[in-house]
């Protein structure tokens, strides 16, 4: 009995030391109490982790899949190999998700594997439109350029704007020392990118009167003196320039580069002698013919069947020369030679406003009703120019196809053509300048 008294003492006294009680859960045994363990299993993976990844977080030998070892288990990881391609593209791209050697191709490294990518050299022309064409879609350097840039050889020509001069030839370079429009000539217009051209095309002097007499004057017939006595500019030579350099754009180009052209002629001569014209300076071959009501073709099409020239003139049309593309019918054109610059709207002045094509006409004319050129620069302006665009672009809901200046050397008639045409509406975050 006496030893039954000692053994319960004893246990008593173990009990009380804390020698004998309750076990602590701690299956990892790093003496943290499995529940206040985030990792109860001792296995580098958090408890939650391991539920979300579907494996036991109280058995240490059942650790998620991580088959990039970046710590995020495969059934939660976008991309289980750690190769750069999310799970989701590889199956798209048809390469594997869950093997890092086998990633999908990209030719052009833009991020878009071959098999989803519309463009896979990288070169701004769709795989279907370069492979229609003859271009090598898998080939960057068999491309094409159109007015500076590939991706406007998309563009159909009326959703395009191109730098205009009006009176082009009218330039004091040149000789003219009347009714002057513009300080330089043709080859620095064409140089600092207008690829549109206003003429006015006389005879010679009443006399001379034949094809070959065609000249490119400033002013209208019938007045004294004859408009070709002061502003003469010979037709020929200067249209055969412009041919000129319409071939060289392609010259030293590794690429098929093009621009399209275009002409609105003032005329006082017969559609015999224009085409006359335009046969004797290479520049007949060039002209594109244009059926009313079709959609215009895109300049990459103009520019690949050689047809990068388009006419109009300021007559009704004639069916024996349907490539003098009446303005009036397959176009219009807002006023022009207003006073002052709040005096520019944005409505039709002649022509069909119902067609797509138009001139934005942007000059003043002075107190002699010629061009001014003290108030050019003002116009001309990138910002006054730019915001005139833009707005008759809103009102009109259709881009100016044409911005028409005087003294294209004041202010920044190209800067601010470049600009719009890096916008596909109105309502676009402006460019910055160029």
């Amino acid at each position: 009995m006496k030893s039954q008294w000692w053994a319960m003492i004893l246990v008593l006294n173990l009990i009380l030391s804390g020698c004998i009680g309750e076990t602590i859960p701690d299956l990892d045994g790093d003496g943290i109490e499995d529940s206040e363990d985030y990792d109860r299993d001792g296995d580098g993976w958090s408890n939650d982790l391991e539920i979300n990844c579907t494996t036991n977080p109280d058995d240490s030998s059942d650790i998620p899949l991580d088959l990039d070892e970046d710590n995020i288990c495969d059934l939660l990881d976008e991309d289980a190999d750690g190769d750069g391609w999310s799970n989701d593209l590889e199956l798209e791209c048809q390469s594997s998700a869950y093997n890092s050697s086998v990633n999908p191709m990209d030719f052009d490294n833009d991020g878009i594997c071959n098999y989803l990518d519309d463009d896979i050299d990288g070169d701004k022309l769709p795989n279907n439109w370069e492979s229609e064409r003859n271009f090598d879609p898998l080939d960057p350097e068999d491309a094409m350029i159109c007015q500076g840039r590939s991706e406007y050889c998309l563009r159909s020509y009326d959703d395009f704007t191109f730098p205009e001069t009006h009176n082009a030839y009218s330039a004091a370079e040149d000789g003219v020392v009347l009714g002057v429009n513009h300080y330089t000539g043709l080859q620095a217009q064409w140089d600092g990118g207008i690829r549109a051209f206003m003429l006015d095309t006389h005879h010679v002097n009443d006399e001379d009167n034949d094809a070959e007499d065609v000249r490119f004057c400033h002013g209208s017939p019938g007045q004294f003196p004859h408009p070709c006595l002061y502003s003469e500019i010979n037709a020929f030579e200067w249209l055969s320039l412009l041919n000129t350099l319409m071939n060289s754009t392609n010259e030293g180009c590794s690429t098929v580069c093009g621009d399209v052209v275009t002409l609105l002629i003032e005329n006082y001569v017969p559609a015999d002698h224009l085409e006359y014209l335009f046969n004797e300076t290479g520049m007949y071959d060039r002209i594109y013919i244009h059926q009313l009501g079709d959609n215009w073709p895109d300049i990459g099409d103009l520019i690949l069947m050689g047809k990068d020239l388009v006419v109009f003139w300021e007559q009704t049309g004639n069916q024996s020369y349907p490539w003098l593309h009446d303005f009036g019918e397959f176009g219009w054109t807002t006023n022009y030679a207003e006073d002052n610059p709040e005096d520019m709207e944005c409505t039709v002045h002649r022509g069909d406003g119902s067609q797509p094509v138009w001139h934005l006409n942007n000059w003043l004319k002075s107190m002699f009703g010629v061009a001014d050129p003290y108030r050019s620069e003002e116009v001309n302006d990138y910002d006054f120019l730019l915001n005139r665009s833009i707005e008759c672009w809103e009102i009109m809901d259709n881009r100016p196809t044409f911005v028409a200046v005087d003294y294209w050397e004041d202010g920044e008639v190209t800067n601010v053509t470049i600009t719009l045409n890096k916008m596909e509406n109105w309502d676009d975050i402006i460019p910055p300048h160029p």
